[in-house]
């Protein structure tokens, strides 16, 4: 297998020099921990305080890891990654932390419109939802640990289903696949639950509906293939995206706390395995799945291509994708793009005041996942000096 992603000239040719050199300086910041923690506490008094700092996140860490504020801000990015790199667009209205039923029913009426906007746009093939955008953390839970409903609750419930059902079905019509990402252990069994009921339902033909597989647990290949013989007996198509994990601190410190057993694999590489077990067992079960593998880890990306190269997939067949995010990894997507497989960003978008727990996340995967951000600090140094030549 070639490797490809060390051509730092397509893997930045979309970035002006000082986009550039803002990305240097960004990531530079964030390989400190200790600056990371103080900007985050900083950050976050100042919107608290009602500072005026909007501007300066806009102009640094948001359109460096976001697209916009609206949609409709985010289409000059969009348009300029497709047409001049061929990679794709995921739009995530990236607000976290809501607990209102009004802004449940925005964030649905949001991702309706955006499966409108993406009707006529071959740059964005799929739309996404966050379960916890959908509906309360706590009930998710409560159905999680098996615990009775109050009547108040059966009936919030139902609301949350009628949001899944409405999304789902309006894609199904749209023929636009949905990514529902994935969340904490104690509340995501009855996501799980959920999306599968939205697969029995939508993903007679093709896989529309896509659940997300958090790698980082040692149960995912176990779950998925109890998945798929479910899926055999119903007649449905399976669709995943498969990530490492967002949650491992938390995940650890609570099963610590509460005595259970940990949810996490032990080890980074345990981890890894586990991602190309799943990535391996889908690509070999190809007939009834679909792949959208979201990483920024040159050697599954690897694998996969090699996995499709020895099948004679072709690079282009529409059940494999890989996924990165915006801001990070472009040496992996507009690599992969130029040699045309199907690539998208996910593309976060909103505003600013409300995109700060995800920007804050963002910072402190990179400062926590060991390499990242020295990896992206090289490949950022070498194509500075490159182009110094």
């Amino acid at each position: 297998m070639d490797r490809i992603f060390n051509n730092t000239e397509v893997a930045f040719k979309l970035k002006s020099d000082s986009e550039l050199n803002r990305a240097y300086f960004l990531f530079n910041m964030i390989q400190k921990e200790s600056l990371v923690k103080i900007g985050t506490s900083l950050t976050n008094f100042a919107l608290k305080a009602k500072l005026p700092v909007e501007g300066l996140i806009r102009t640094t860490v948001f359109d460096h890891f976001c697209g916009g504020v609206t949609e409709d801000d985010c289409l000059p990015v969009m348009d300029k990654m497709y047409e001049k790199g061929n990679v794709c667009s995921v739009l995530d209205y990236s607000v976290e932390g809501k607990e209102e039923e009004e802004q449940f029913d925005n964030a649905m009426n949001i991702t309706l419109k955006i499966i409108k906007f993406a009707q006529d746009k071959k740059n964005i093939p799929f739309v996404v939802f966050k379960p916890t955008g959908f509906g309360r953390f706590a009930l998710y839970q409560k159905i999680t640990e098996g615990k009775e409903l109050t009547d108040a609750e059966k009936k919030e419930w139902e609301v949350v289903v009628n949001r899944y059902d409405t999304v789902c079905k309006a894609c199904h019509d749209a023929g636009i696949p949905i990514l529902i990402d994935g969340e904490e252990t104690w509340m995501q069994d009855a996501a799980d639950d959920l999306v599968e009921e939205m697969m029995v339902k939508y993903n007679k033909e093709q896989a529309i509906v896509f659940n997300t597989l958090q790698c980082y647990r040692w149960d995912r290949l176990d779950y998925l293939k109890e998945l798929h013989g479910r899926a055999k007996e119903q007649g449905f198509y399976i669709g995943m995206k498969i990530v490492r994990g967002a949650y491992m601190e938390k995940e650890r410190e609570r099963a610590q706390e509460m005595g259970y057993k940990d949810p996490i694999c032990a080890t980074k590489p345990d981890t890894d395995n586990m991602y190309n077990s799943v990535m391996t067992y889908m690509f070999e079960n190809l007939d009834m799945m679909s792949i959208f593998a979201g990483t920024h880890n040159e050697d599954s990306s690897y694998l996969l291509m090699e996995l499709m190269n020895k099948a004679g997939v072709k690079h282009d067949d529409k059940r494999v994708f890989f996924g990165q995010l915006y801001g990070m990894s472009d040496h992996i997507s507009y690599n992969l793009a130029a040699h045309q497989y199907n690539v998208a960003k996910y593309l976060p978008f909103g505003p600013v005041r409300d995109v700060m727990p995800y920007l804050i996340r963002r910072a402190e995967e990179n400062t926590s996942v060991a390499g990242q951000t020295s990896r992206e600090l090289n490949l950022l140094k070498t194509e500075r000096e490159r182009r110094k030549m």
